[in-house]
């Protein structure tokens, strides 16, 4: 990593807002799930906050970001609206997609989150459509594709990344590298020892860096969307990070090793990033519990929101299948 650009207090301060909003959601997803309030398939982030969070503070609202069904930290990193986001993953009517795609399929296009996919792997090849079209446009948009170390033995990965280099796209690749492909570990199943020595073999700018630090993360994201404006290409970005809870709810972790587990949680990012932001005087106690407040208090109006949303008509069935015919 070249750029040493650090971020100034109010980027800092917008990190943590952005991380803990993140937090805030996951912890009160679960708690709406196991409440019966919700009934739903939930991918917990939690552990993975600071990655999106300090990319986000570097991308314009015209930027795009794409990512995967386990992506709702990337979702709101990006700055997606809550209630509409909120009434999505429930299913109501009001949600961003009218309630049909749900957490597996969040989009907003205003907010610059063109899809979110449910297929491992499958957002790279659309980043890359994005991304073509800003550069024939000449829009000066960069494109973000999030996916985790399993998707990079998917044989989109290695066509995507391909393309992209031999058309000199502007669109950076975040592998969010927590270690394990849903259950199985890395090294079980990558023979690369890192994942950003594979931007090698396809002549592409890598950066691996902490996804955990948000200095570091946020200058790795720097370094790697300014080269994209600049015409400089793409650039494959390994996020290295930690999954606190499992695949998805329900799953015990069990095939991680407890020693593993407890180390990781012990240098949990998101209780470091604050106890730093106040010993370095970028904020105090006062300050950032203001920020936690806010965030609590929006988040809970967006579920007040999204529980007292209507459910989509049954109408709805029919309609965004096939293209509508014209009728006389």
């Amino acid at each position: 990593m070249t750029n040493t650009q650090s971020p100034d207090r109010e980027v800092l301060l917008d990190i943590y807002r952005r991380a803990h909003l993140i937090k805030t959601a996951d912890d009160r997803f679960i708690e709406l799930i196991k409440a019966g309030q919700i009934a739903s398939p939930y991918y917990s982030t939690r552990g993975q906050e600071l990655i999106p969070a300090a990319l986000s503070v570097n991308l314009k609202a015209a930027d795009y970001v794409i990512t995967t069904y386990r992506g709702i930290h990337d979702q709101l990193a990006k700055g997606i609206p809550l209630r509409p986001f909120v009434a999505e993953f429930m299913g109501r009517a009001t949600g961003t997609c009218k309630g049909k795609g749900g957490p597996m399929h969040i989009t907003h296009l205003a907010s610059g989150l063109p899809v979110t996919t449910g297929v491992v792997g499958s957002g790279l090849p659309i980043a890359n459509g994005l991304a073509w079209a800003a550069q024939l446009n000449k829009t000066g948009q960069v494109t973000v594709c999030n996916f985790g170390d399993g998707a990079t033995n998917i044989g989109a990965f290695h066509e995507a990344l391909n393309l992209a280099s031999v058309w000199n796209l502007p669109v950076i690749f975040v592998c969010q590298n927590n270690g394990y492909a849903e259950h199985t570990k890395y090294e079980f199943g990558t023979g690369a020892k890192a994942i950003v020595d594979r931007a090698i073999a396809y002549g592409m700018h890598g950066i691996q860096c902490n996804g955990n630090d948000a200095v570091e993360m946020y200058q790795a994201a720097n370094e790697a969307i300014e080269r994209a404006r600049a015409g400089k290409g793409p650039t494959l970005l390994e996020a290295r990070t930690f999954r606190f809870r499992g695949h998805l709810l329900g799953d015990d972790s069990h095939y991680i090793a407890k020693d593993e587990m407890a180390a990781a949680m012990e240098a949990d990012p998101m209780p470091r990033l604050r106890a730093w932001l106040i010993d370095q005087g970028h904020a105090t106690d006062a300050d950032i519990s203001a920020i936690e407040t806010r965030n609590r208090d929006e988040f809970e109006d967006a579920v007040e929101f999204g529980l007292s949303s209507p459910w989509p008509d049954v109408s709805e069935l029919s309609k965004d299948v096939y293209a509508e015919e014209a009728r006389a």
